[in-house]
């Protein structure tokens, strides 16, 4: 049986809860500019109804308040984090192949184009006048210019690649931060709502982090109760479906730089990923996403051209032979010096190679540090991995395959020749040792006692068991692999003598005899060098690619900000605060509140009468 006082109770009930919905309206209007926040709504029932021993029954006991929960769809959390991951790919794509077609764009600009032409404008200037030393020094300062544009690219490419390991690092930063931050704000949220409270300010904080490392790589999250009616909740973050954060603890990565490089190319000290517990953490994972799996591709994409083929090694050995590889010509070969050969998934590193020619196919002989484990024989071999896109291994690759391939028929047309002095024509291009600083010789030259005995066939890394110490003064034979678009130089003794330019085969004919000049001057537009034809073209080709890369970056880049957009706006309509809805709430309130009020007061004035009148 309801207390005489039961109406007075009735409008307190009504004073409260609408005292909360005012409240809680003003936190969404105060919170409508604030990133991640998600609008917040009382709940409310009628109070538990009174039995009453009359004919009506029950009566009514006023409103309670269920709590203050969030207007979150999961769905669109789930969606805007798959379309997050492509963002972060395709915009962090787009801002890096930009910066490089920026660089190639010297090519048709005043870069390669215009350095090549006056070259050989230079050369056809030189067979007018052969003898001239004026139109030598301009030809062979021409040639300086062109193997400087080429180091300069080799030297752009390396800091954009190193710029993209930076990234990685700052990424792994930013995630284990993030983790820490999550896992932080779990322990939180469950120490408040284990008590019965709702903690949606610190959810919305939550879900902030978690929509920031969405951009950053694949992440999956999975929240379940914990026990009966606790209010703890497990929350897993997994990242490439490796767990991240586990409730309240969380796991780290770490960067590691690599002791040995992939590729010929690479800059030193490149970083793998692991987890704090050794672990690896695959960069080249096809289910990573984001902002890492586009730096990981841009610095080490390479367009599916890592070095594979058969190999063999025997238990014990040092000694692994690898053939049938994909690569049979020097220009194409980019593998390092020293490294890490795969054999039967096996790692093995080795010191030094040494590879010789077999009716066209290259046969290679790696010297491993360490003896061999096991027997494989004729199993899968490789360097490096196959990444599918187009990075700067790749690139650097191209430009050595062009200036292997031109230089080396460049050489050998001018190595024919005779100089204004009678004398053989030496290497014209050549390339400097990182290590002495000395110049490199492309084999003997046919005048030289060593000639009859040098074997062209074979060649080596010049490390490990294949280092021999060349006395200065002697030359530093080599072959054309150890020539890269950063070591690319002009003979330095064509620099400081013009006169050893060859011009022509026999100068006894003549000083004025430019036949060489002829043959040099017809690489130019040589359309049997290479698969795209002239060499222009080939490089008008590489730019071409870049081109279409940074193009479909670009527009992937643009239309995934667009569905970003989208789903945005569908994620708000839901959880966002929009100040129009939120004054007519104030209104409504204030209205219930008023008039909760007023039941109390009419109350109080017949309660005042019951007791005054009565009373008397």
């Amino acid at each position: 049986m309801q207390s005489t006082f039961f109406g007075l109770n009735i409008g307190q009930t009504g004073l409260y809860a609408y005292k909360a919905a005012l409240d809680t309206t003003a936190h969404n209007i105060a919170n409508t500019e604030t990133e991640g926040y998600t609008r917040q709504v009382m709940g409310q029932k009628a109070g538990k109804a009174i039995k009453m021993n009359n004919t009506y029954g029950m009566a009514g006991a006023g409103v309670d308040v269920t709590g203050v929960v969030q207007l979150r769809d999961e769905y669109f959390d789930i969606k805007y984090w798959k379309n997050n991951l492509m963002l972060g790919e395709y915009a962090t794509k787009s801002h890096y192949m930009n910066e490089l077609q920026n660089y190639f764009n010297e090519i048709n600009l005043e870069g390669f184009t215009t350095t090549f032409n006056y070259m050989h404008d230079s050369l056809l200037e030189l067979q007018k006048n052969p003898s001239s030393e004026t139109v030598r020094t301009q030809v062979i300062n021409y040639a300086k210019s062109l193997t400087e544009y080429f180091n300069s690219m080799s030297y752009n490419l390396k800091s954009i690649q190193k710029e993209c390991n930076f990234e990685i690092r700052n990424k792994i930063d930013q995630i284990n931060s993030t983790a820490q931050q999550i896992a932080a704000l779990t322990k939180q949220i469950n120490t408040l709502e284990v008590g019965g409270a709702a903690a949606n300010d610190l959810r919305d904080q939550r879900a902030l982090l978690v929509d920031e490392l969405s951009e950053i790589a694949n992440i999956s999250v999975t929240e379940k109760v914990v026990g009966q009616g606790v209010g703890v909740t497990s929350y897993v973050v997994k990242i490439d479906n490796q767990i991240l954060v586990d409730t309240e603890s969380y796991n780290q990565l770490k960067v590691v730089p690599r002791e040995k490089t992939v590729n010929q190319n690479d800059a030193e000290g490149l970083y793998d990923v692991v987890w704090s517990n050794g672990q690896t953490f695959d960069l080249g994972s096809a289910t990573l996403g984001g902002t890492l799996k586009a730096l990981y591709e841009i610095r080490d994409g390479n367009n599916n051209k890592n070095f594979t083929g058969l190999g063999s090694v025997s238990e014990g050995s040092t000694i692994a032979v690898v053939e049938h590889t994909n690569v049979n010509d020097e220009a194409d070969l980019n593998i390092p010096r020293e490294g890490i050969v795969t054999i039967g998934n096996r790692d093995y590193e080795y010191d030094g190679f040494q590879v010789s020619r077999n009716n066209g196919n290259f046969i290679y002989i790696f010297n491993l540090k360490e003896p061999a484990a096991v027997t494989s024989l004729n199993t899968e071999a490789r360097i490096g991995r196959s990444i599918d896109y187009k990075g700067i291994p790749y690139y650097m690759e191209q430009m050595n395959k062009f200036i292997r391939t031109y230089t080396k028929q460049f050489n050998e047309i001018h190595r024919t020749g005779e100089d204004l002095n009678g004398n053989p024509g030496e290497d014209f291009f050549t390339a400097t040792d990182k290590v002495s600083g000395r110049e490199y010789v492309w084999g003997p030259y046919a005048s030289s006692p060593d000639y009859a005995t040098y074997n062209f066939n074979i060649f080596d890394s010049r490390t490990g068991p294949y280092y021999t110490a060349v006395p200065d003064g002697q030359p530093l034979y080599a072959s054309y692999y150890h020539m890269t678009a950063e070591n690319f130089t002009v003979n330095s003794s064509l620099l400081s003598n013009p006169s050893l330019l060859a011009a022509a085969r026999d100068v006894v004919i003549g000083i004025e005899n430019n036949d060489i000049i002829d043959d040099l001057f017809a690489l130019k537009t040589d359309k049997s060098m290479f698969a795209e034809g002239e060499p222009g073209s080939f490089m008008q080709t590489l730019v071409a690619n870049i081109g279409i890369d940074t193009m479909k970056a670009d527009n992937f880049s643009k239309s995934q900000e667009n569905i970003i957009m989208t789903i945005t706006n569908q994620r708000l309509s839901i959880s966002g605060v929009d100040m129009d809805e939120e004054a007519m709430n104030l209104v409504r309130f204030q209205n219930a509140y008023n008039l909760s009020a007023k039941v109390i007061s009419v109350m109080d004035e017949i309660y005042e009468r019951l007791i005054i009148y009565m009373g008397a």
